[in-house]
């Protein structure tokens, strides 16, 4: 019986001498009411009824800070409410320096953000989260080091002005964008209109380069026109008069050919055949005519005007 007895009170022993730590546990180790060392996860060994282990979670954990009343610098009541992340570095001075510590990290982060909040406006509150955020961060880090604590990170999750400053700030952003809208609206049809202008102004230069690259045109066919109808007869003159020379006609056939030629010219628009000077004293009969024709000055007059009656 009393060989049991010893077995169950080494048995108990054993369970009392023996903590386990996981891997996100430390141990603060107390002898006698006093401290002794830190214990780190795993299997520890402790003196029972003479040791005693606190275990301290080293893990990032968070406190959500309750909303709460803000008076801004310009008096206007804003609730705000923000969550803190902290992680324990020291598990002695996490459990010797401080009671509560959820509590004291509350309270004083509600302290802090009246503080921080206070010396704001109200709009610079709505557009500054991230200015708070540090600030309050820096506090409050700079506070919880001596409770074996680190302050990772503060979110500011909602500043709530009142109803009817939520209201004005609705119709004051409602008017800035009305007016935005107009002077958008206003700049667009007045870069229209310019566009329009400019598009006309380059339609009339086109239409006046395209009307006097036409006349141009028009102006270089005539004249092409005219040179070659001029030429052409001037060939026609110099072949018709080489073909007679060359023929050696008789007096009597260029006498007739150039009779045939004054009606030809009588019979047109014009009613009066002017003849070179030299001609009116020759012309008596057919055999003069036939001698104008032997003087080269006056078969190029009468050639010149047989030419002259043709543009007629």
């Amino acid at each position: 019986m009393i060989e049991y007895l010893i077995i169950i009170i080494i048995i108990i022993l054993a369970y009392k001498s023996i903590t386990i730590l996981r891997p996100f546990e430390k141990g603060v180790v107390e002898r006698l009411g006093s401290y002794s060392r830190t214990a780190d996860s795993g299997l520890n060994l402790i003196l029972p009824f003479f040791e005693n282990i606190q275990k301290v979670d080293m893990r990032e954990q968070v406190v959500d800070v309750p909303p709460q009343e803000v008076i801004t610098k310009d008096n206007t009541v804003v609730v705000v409410d923000c969550v803190i992340y902290y992680e324990v570095i020291d598990p002695v001075n996490a459990t010797y320096n401080v009671v509560n510590f959820y509590q004291a990290l509350t309270k004083l982060a509600q302290t802090n953000l009246r503080n921080i909040i206070g010396d704001l406006e109200l709009d610079q509150t709505l557009t500054s989260r991230e200015m708070i955020n540090a600030n309050l961060r820096e506090v409050l880090d700079v506070a919880t080091d001596k409770w074996g604590s680190k302050v990772v990170r503060v979110e500011i999750q909602r500043i709530e002005p009142p109803q009817d400053i939520v209201d004005a700030m609705s119709q004051q952003l409602k008017a800035e964008r009305m007016k935005r809208a107009a002077i958008l609206e206003s700049e667009g049809y007045k870069q229209s209109e310019i566009k329009r202008a400019e598009g006309d102004k380059q339609a009339a230069i086109l239409e006046a380069e395209g009307k006097a690259l036409s006349i141009e045109k028009v102006a270089e066919a005539e004249k092409f026109k005219e040179i070659t109808i001029a030429e052409g007869q001037a060939q026609a003159t110099e072949l018709t008069y080489k073909a007679i020379h060359n023929g050696n006609p008789t007096n009597d056939l260029i006498a007739i050919k150039y009779l045939e030629s004054l009606q030809k010219i009588a019979d047109g628009n014009s009613t009066k055949i002017f003849l070179p000077t030299e001609v009116s004293g020759v012309l008596g009969s057919l055999g003069g005519i036939a001698e104008l024709f032997k003087d080269e000055d006056i078969k190029e007059k009468i050639i010149e005007n047989e030419e002259n009656s043709d543009k007629q």
